[in-house]
């Protein structure tokens, strides 16, 4: 096995399918990147959970296969210089590496059984861009649940009906949804577990590049140019989350998105962690008063809010709050009230999601 690439694309594909190798684990394999070169070269990382596969442009000179070490592998291509890399396989598995002036000798491991991607049934599949997708996890992902004993919660629901696409994370506290529209009338659902979707943000880029997701019964295929990613889907029935959703609302706010976070961010500076909704809002016509007290002193703070409805008093938990506001990217925000204890919405002005 031989071949010859460059520096860049060889860091970036490696980097890449790191994201699921297994840290630590019983066989040494496991903890290793599958190489392949044949007509271009193949990098492959596996922990089950996940699997990614990426390739790299390659002159190659011989074919073959082997396992090699993910963190030796790429901590040596990441301090090579920045030119062509001659990768090649010895008797015995040795990995010769070598740059410039750079020489590397690293024992490697039969390809023999390494777990490679499984091929997924297509089942359904729909086609949006990589910008949009990586914009509706980042929109949902905070609010993804950590309970282990509530196993569906961990993960984003996935929905498709009648050309809608939503993303869906609820974790008891809070409800994020994510909104966007795509060309395939089909309908399915699927929970993609929270850890594999945070690893996928990472690899997606802001372009209009189109990514690819295809569902299998237990598997979902998530492919973009030279580069595949395989995610388990979590068992279960995700639970209704629209009927968590209010449909009539007592008070309506619209208020300068960046005034009400810096507010609440110097409320929450003064607050105690045993009160359950330490910062108030006291809503009074077009005014909004941004309160909170603890032992150590009290903060008060009026901003000038859009109001409609009735003039009400409520509690909240300055962190959800928060997250919530923190992935809007609008100028304004719209907050919803059902009543002084119910559930409130954010959203937006423009759009809804």
């Amino acid at each position: 096995m031989k071949f010859i690439c460059s520096k860049s694309d060889l860091i970036e594909a490696t980097t890449t399918v790191q994201k699921a190798v297994m840290a630590k684990a019983t066989l040494p394999m496991l903890e290793g990147i599958y190489i392949e070169a044949n007509n271009d070269v193949k990098l492959v990382g596996n922990c089950f959970d996940m699997g990614i596969e990426c390739t790299v442009n390659a002159d190659v000179k011989e074919k073959g296969s082997i396992v090699i070490n993910s963190r030796m592998f790429g901590e040596i291509v990441r301090k090579l210089p920045d030119s062509e890399i001659l990768f090649q396989v010895k008797d015995n598995f040795i990995v010769v590496i070598e740059c410039d002036n750079s020489y590397f000798e690293v024992k490697g491991l039969s390809s023999e059984g390494f777990p490679m991607l499984p091929e997924i049934e297509e089942d359904k599949k729909i086609a949006l861009s990589q910008s949009s997708l990586k914009d509706m996890i980042h929109k949902t992902i905070y609010a993804i649940s950590a309970d282990e004993n509530r196993k569906i919660l961990t993960g984003s629901l996935l929905e498709a009906e009648n050309g809608d696409f939503n993303m869906v994370s609820l974790d008891g506290f809070r409800l994020a949804v994510a909104k966007t529209v795509v060309k395939e009338d089909i309908n399915f659902r699927a929970v993609i577990p929270g850890k594999n979707l945070s690893e996928i943000h990472k690899i997606l880029d802001t372009s209009d590049d189109e990514i690819k997701i295809t569902l299998s019964k237990n598997q979902a295929l998530f492919e973009i140019e030279k580069c595949r990613i395989v995610s388990k889907l979590l068992d279960g029935e995700y639970l209704n989350y629209k009927s968590f959703i209010p449909e009539q609302f007592e008070t309506t706010i619209e208020a300068n998105l960046r005034s009400i976070t810096e507010s609440i961010e110097r409320a929450s500076l003064i607050t105690n962690a045993d009160k359950r909704y330490p910062v108030k809002f006291v809503i009074d016509d077009d005014k909004m008063l941004i309160t909170s007290s603890a032992d150590i002193g009290v903060s008060k703070e009026e901003i000038e809010v859009k109001t409609d409805g009735n003039n009400m008093k409520i509690g909240f938990n300055p962190k959800y709050l928060l997250d919530s506001l923190k992935v809007i990217d609008d100028e304004k925000v719209i907050i919803s009230f059902s009543s002084s204890i119910g559930p409130s919405v954010i959203k937006p002005l423009q759009g809804d999601k």
